[in-house]
């Protein structure tokens, strides 16, 4: 659990850098649309990736469900 804990930090801290977000506006974004609920129900899959493809996949996934950044 620590390790997914970790993960899911980093990623939200590279989608801010990436996005010129603090982290707590990522945090509040990725939760907003379901981005923490994909990297917690997909972190079996999505760990196996780079930081940069798995930043891609939860924007994406952010901006299908009604997210304004891409």
């Amino acid at each position: 659990m620590d390790r997914k804990v970790s993960y899911i930090v980093a990623i939200i801290s590279d989608f801010a850098e990436r996005y010129g977000l603090t982290t707590p506006q990522a945090y509040r974004y990725l939760a907003l649309y379901k981005g923490i609920d994909f990297l917690d129900e997909f972190y079996d899959v999505e760990h196996t990736l780079s930081f940069d493809d798995v930043v891609k996949d939860v924007a994406l996934l952010c901006h299908n469900n009604g997210g304004a950044l891409s």
